[in-house]
């Protein structure tokens, strides 16, 4: 299963930088999200998924026995889901905002800040 899983966490990953590269901006905030899936999912793999015994700590036991899943990443993936989500609302009304201002959502023509009588930076190479 886990090997299942690190191909998936790959494409992910792989989904999420190609949206990142376009100039749009409703696909680069969909790459942010789909990025924060894909570290979710990794975090989550790498905490042993395919265990079949509860991280339970027995009476007459200090710690987890070596079959048991890891309960930290878990937890850590409870908390970064809901810090993700938030994140992805506050970049989608940023975006949005800056639609109504802009009349644009292609990255490359949100130049306001750049001057307008002097030489433009170069846009690629």
């Amino acid at each position: 299963m886990e090997p299942l899983f690190a191909i998936l966490v790959g494409a992910l990953f792989t989904v999420a930088i190609y949206l990142f590269l376009s100039k749009h901006v409703i696909r680069i905030l969909m790459g942010a999200s789909i990025l924060g899936n894909a570290v979710n999912l990794l975090i989550f793999t790498a905490g042993r998924v395919t265990r079949e015994v509860p991280p339970i700590i027995l009476a007459d036991s200090d710690s987890l026995s070596d079959a048991a899943a890891n309960p930290l990443p878990q937890a850590l993936i409870l908390t970064a889901i809901v810090i993700s989500f938030s994140f992805f609302a506050f970049l989608l009304v940023l975006g949005y905002r800056a639609f109504q201002e802009l009349k644009t959502d292609r990255s490359d023509e949100m130049r306001v800040a750049e001057p307008l009588g002097e030489q433009s930076p170069p846009t690629g190479y």
